[in-house]
């Protein structure tokens, strides 16, 4: 009997593709089960419609509750039957199921799903280590979602092993691609190209699906910063080689303008320092931040004392004599405006 199961699922997994196959065999087995046992046991309980279908279920899944049972040789027979048959279905069943998951799983590493996601961030473009270092600063402080899209040449997922960065694998122009990593409804797109020329085709690709992301562009040439805003007035440009700010701008959008105008001096503020005033030795710095605020328009950003910097302290911090203090302000506090 086993040999003669065996081979009738070989022809049936020949035959019958898939899930399929696993039903072929239960349903035979317990169409020609029900009628041998009512030719054996024609007296037998077992053999009733309301019966038979609970007695095949427990005894093909090996359970066997005892509350039916065949009471002859052959009954035993055709109860060895259906055991054996249950065996093969559920074998070809689990097959079945461990090669789905493998292929979805296969297809999830080789970037060829198409995602359902919203409100996430999408890296277009990988470098190894640059990329790995990125999306860790990325997760310290953004829990979202990721989609890390890279071309072809990248053959697997690199990040396998990071919770919530999911991969997409392509013709990072191709619209199919971009709409597979849901960039239509990303939140922020990263752009991390191979070159200028690279980042400013994928600008047009991003732009092209979805108009109003917040793009983020890393530039070796940042001269090439109107190229990209030609395509998308809103994008902000960041220098290659300054990782940390690329996920700075990617995190708070628009910092990188904050920056730029503090270094270049031209717009609304700049950074300066002086000298703790002696009124304020003593105070809490919120007490100098309301001061300096409310006269002046400025904004005290870090502190030095007992040789140590502090950056955004606590207003409830105390002030030595001789602190050193960094404002933001459109002009320079002198001295006999304070006193």
């Amino acid at each position: 009997m086993p040999f003669i199961m065996a081979r009738l699922a070989q022809v049936l997994r020949a035959r019958v593709r898939g899930w399929r196959a696993a039903l072929a065999v239960g349903f035979l087995v317990f169409a020609t089960s029900w009628f041998a046992m009512w030719l054996v046991e024609p007296d037998n309980k077992i053999t009733e419609p309301q019966n038979y279908w609970w007695w095949f279920l427990v005894t093909a899944a090996t359970v066997g509750y005892g509350d039916h049972y065949p009471e002859t040789g052959l009954g035993h027979a055709v109860g060895g039957y259906v055991i054996v048959g249950g065996i093969v279905a559920l074998t070809i069943l689990f097959t079945q199921l461990a090669a789905t998951i493998q292929a979805a799983k296969g297809k999830r590493m080789k970037g060829a799903v198409d995602l359902d996601l919203g409100g996430h961030i999408v890296i277009l473009g990988y470098t190894s280590g640059r990329t790995e270092g990125i999306v860790a600063e990325l997760r310290l402080e953004d829990q979202a979602d990721m989609v890390l899209c890279a071309w072809d040449e990248v053959v697997e997922h690199p990040m396998p092993e990071r919770d919530g960065v999911l991969f997409v694998r392509g013709d990072l122009t191709d619209v199919d691609v971009l709409t597979r990593a849901c960039v239509h409804r990303a939140a922020t797109v990263l752009i991390d190209a191979r070159d200028d020329n690279e980042a400013l085709a994928l600008a047009v690709a991003v732009h092209h699906l979805a108009p109003e992301v917040h793009l983020v562009a890393a530039l070796r040439d940042m001269s090439r910063t109107r190229h990209v805003r030609y395509v998308s007035p809103e994008a902000q440009c960041v220098q290659w080689h300054m990782p940390g700010l690329l996920t700075e701008e990617t995190l708070d959008p628009g910092i990188t303008e904050v920056y730029a105008d503090l270094m270049s001096g031209t717009g609304g503020g700049n950074t300066y320092s002086m000298k703790l005033p002696t009124t304020l030795t003593g105070k809490p710095f919120g007490d100098c931040q309301t001061r300096l605020g409310r006269e002046f328009g400025a904004t005290v950003i870090a502190i030095r004392q007992d040789g140590d910097l502090v950056v955004g302290p606590t207003w409830e911090k105390p002030l030595r004599a001789g602190a050193l203090l960094y404002y933001v302000a459109n002009r320079r506090i002198e001295d006999h405006s304070l006193r």
